[in-house]
């Protein structure tokens, strides 16, 4: 009797104990909840990194800073643009990925960093999985500029020159496994030439080189080189995609002038490290969509030849999965790699 009583006791103890637990469990799944509810509804409550992955005049650095002053206006919190150049924006990510996940950490990186050092450089660490994608900024398309005392004024006088004279004319690029080494290695290729690499950090490193006259020629964002162009300390020869740009109305695109289907650009966008509320990438990505349609914004990268690409959260993640495969092409193609 006492054996059985004492069990049915130990019974309804085993029971409160489990509903206590049960219950304490159930409590901090929805404190856990409310909490992360409350950190989206009060996002953001503190400054904001912004790391563009280029040196100061880089098109990541000069989209930030029109960006960061928009959306500092429009959540009365500060967007602090800091620059991280170097190694194709792997500096850049390796910031990112490393940074917690609560959404004051975002970067602007491109294509380089992203989806080419990835596929090309062994060293690189991260997979597009330790990103939080956000949404897509703009695409880039460059311009195939050169410096005034090399001896062509058309794209056909320099490729008849690079021909005449192999690896004695040199390219600058914002490092090696950036963008601007992959179109000059996909154009090398279309137009049978071979070319001296000679990588910087970060696009503005590339422009300084070219005037100075350290290189030869590049592969640049428009935005960078636009007034060089106008007022003559760099010569334009083509750009990089199927269609002219309204910002150099007279530069014909590689696909005019022989070179069919010609087609590079890269594409700049906005992330955070893995992990981020789905509740706080829908806040920025909404006030980013927002200013970016804006009108004074849009006329505005319309005359740094930036072509505004934010199409929401859900396609900047498919794109970056595609941009991953397609450059993971070229550089098997090419058998390139890069160690840093």
């Amino acid at each position: 009797m006492v054996f059985g009583t004492v069990a049915r006791a130990s019974g309804v103890v085993a029971l409160v104990v489990a509903a206590l637990v049960a219950g304490a469990f159930v409590s901090r799944v929805f404190v856990s909840g409310a909490s992360a509810a409350d950190d989206a509804a009060n996002y953001p409550n503190r400054p904001v990194r912004m790391l563009a992955a280029s040196a100061a005049g880089g098109n990541p650095d000069v989209i930030a800073r029109l960006l960061s002053a928009k959306l500092s206006e429009a959540f009365n919190n500060p967007f602090v643009v800091e620059d991280v150049p170097g190694v194709g924006g792997v500096l850049d990510a390796n910031q990112t990925v490393a940074a917690p996940p609560d959404g004051y950490t975002l970067s602007l990186n491109d294509t380089g960093a992203l989806a080419i050092n990835v596929a090309m450089n062994p060293d690189v660490k991260y997979t597009l999985k330790d990103f939080t994608p956000i949404t897509a900024l703009a695409t880039l398309p460059t311009v195939l500029v050169v410096k005034p005392s090399v001896p062509a004024n058309t794209l056909a006088e320099f490729v008849a020159l690079a021909e005449s004279k192999p690896n004695a004319l040199s390219f600058g690029s914002a490092g090696t496994g950036s963008i601007h080494q992959l179109t000059m290695v996909i154009f090398e290729r279309d137009a049978g030439i071979q070319l001296l690499h000679v990588p910087y950090r970060g696009g503005t490193g590339l422009v300084n080189a070219l005037l100075t006259g350290e290189v030869d020629a590049g592969w640049s964002g428009i935005s960078n080189v636009l007034s060089l162009i106008q007022t003559g300390k760099l010569r334009a020869l083509c750009l990089s995609v199927l269609e002219r740009d309204v910002s150099l109305p007279d530069v014909p695109t590689c696909a005019e002038l022989g070179y069919k289907d010609f087609n590079v650009a890269t594409m700049l966008g906005l992330q955070s490290s893995a992990g981020v509320s789905p509740a706080i990438v829908a806040k920025l990505q909404g006030a980013v969509a927002k200013v970016l349609r804006a009108p004074d914004m849009a006329e505005r990268m319309k005359t740094l030849g930036i072509h505004m690409a934010e199409n929401g959260t859900a396609a900047y993640a498919k794109f970056m999965q595609d941009d991953l495969k397609r450059y993971a092409d070229v550089v098997n193609e090419f058998h390139l790699q890069i160690k840093q």
